[in-house]
């Protein structure tokens, strides 16, 4: 899950570079300097703010391959989001930030694919759009991404992948997957994918919401839907959260007001800072019977609302384990229109568990390579048992 940008402006000064490295090589090829005399200390400690300047300073004017400081500075920042060791982190170029915002919009140019690493360290679909080149090309979530562009994704960061698959539209991309035992490349032709993260059908007099994603816009449209089902006098509805990979923080925590009447969605731990309860604006819907479905897809700001509406007892949670991201991330603008993105805390459900690595487990299990229709039906079928049972229990 993220956070929404802030204007939050931060200045990157030079280059991270291994010293110790160019020391050691220095020992071994030799080292320019004055007649037989020792080395000079440097002038500014590691620690100082003039530090990195120096040091990029002095690669600009003296390597022998010629780089620029431009070059020098993404380098720096790419080494310091790699010092923290969060698979999580990602830097963003300026083009590419503007791109995730639009994404955050629903908007973007692109094949329509979620990713995202696991915890095998391989890049995984977790979401294909419905109608988008991607799912036209036959690519469906669970494939093992391999290559795009005919360039191996090991190695490389998220964000360099879903870069990669971006483009101008008209522009073809290939993908290399694996699904099962069977290697398979595509080539897609790019297009403007305007994301429909929320769309709505009626099953047996239950509305079916499907949220793809929590990007602007969704918890609202949730509401509107809910209005409707209300007005319809529908039996009761499903929140299909299945491949949601998550996004925003705040739309995940209104999408969950939505059936709630107040109370904690989630707690946010911040290292030196203390926790912050996540809370529900009152006045929610709490009568529609709910079920909520979810699968190994489900991710991040999509696991707090299933989590947070079965820790309340508000909802029946079907399907099978989550993904398991317990963690917050956000990202922050640069003044050159880039921006870094790492990992700032964690959250807790209502009831204090941590989904980190363990995910939501569902109240009403459906093996996770069982057909989807299989879910959705067994999801209709508990709100069937929620009007049987109206009137001898209750939600909070």
């Amino acid at each position: 899950m993220r956070i929404s940008r802030r204007s939050r402006w931060v200045r990157i000064g030079g280059a991270v570079l291994a010293l110790a490295s160019i020391y050691s090589a220095g020992v071994v090829t030799g080292v320019l300097g004055s007649s037989g005399s020792a080395p000079q200390r440097p002038a500014a400690a590691p620690s100082s703010p003039g530090f990195l300047d120096q040091v990029e300073q002095t690669i600009l004017r003296n390597a022998a391959k010629p780089v620029t400081a431009d070059e020098l500075d993404r380098s720096a920042i790419r080494g310091m989001l790699d010092a923290l060791d969060d698979k999580w982190s990602s830097y963003y170029s300026a083009a590419d930030f503007a791109s995730f915002e639009n994404v955050m919009n629903g908007q973007y140019t692109g094949v329509g694919l979620w990713v995202h690493r696991d915890a095998s360290g391989a890049v995984t679909v977790l979401n294909v759009q419905a109608g988008s080149p991607a799912d036209r090309a036959g690519v469906r979530s669970g494939d093992v991404v391999l290559a795009v562009g005919g360039v191996p994704v090991a190695g490389r960061s998220i964000a360099d992948v879903v870069t990669a698959l971006r483009g101008d539209a008209g522009t073809t991309v290939t993908l290399t997957y694996r699904r099962g035992d069977v290697v398979r490349t595509v080539t897609m032709r790019r297009s403007a994918v305007a994301s429909e993260d929320v769309t709505a059908a009626t099953q047996n007099g239950v509305m079916i919401i499907k949220v793809s994603a929590f990007s602007r816009g969704v918890a609202n449209r949730v509401r509107a839907l809910d209005s409707l089902a209300r007005t319809q006098r529908d039996r009761g509805i499903v929140l299909d959260l299945r491949g949601n990979p998550g996004g925003l923080l705040e739309e995940g925590v209104q999408t969950a007001s939505v059936f709630l009447d107040g109370g904690l969605v989630a707690t946010f731990v911040r290292r030196g800072a203390q926790p912050v309860a996540l809370k529900a604006a009152p006045g929610g819907d709490i009568a529609t019977p709910l079920a909520v479905l979810v699968d190994g897809g489900t991710a991040s700001a999509a696991e707090i609302v299933a989590g947070a509406l079965q820790d309340r007892q508000r909802a029946v949670v079907v399907g099978s384990p989550t993904f398991g991201k317990g963690s917050v991330q956000q990202p922050i603008p640069l003044a050159d229109g880039s921006a870094i993105e790492f990992t700032v805390g964690t959250y807790l459900t209502p009831a204090g568990r941590s989904l980190d690595g363990v995910g939501v487990q569902p109240d009403v299990p459906v093996a996770a390579n069982a057909p989807p229709s299989l879910a959705l039906e067994e999801a209709v079928d508990v709100i069937s048992g929620l009007l049987a049972n109206a009137g001898t229990s209750g939600h909070g």
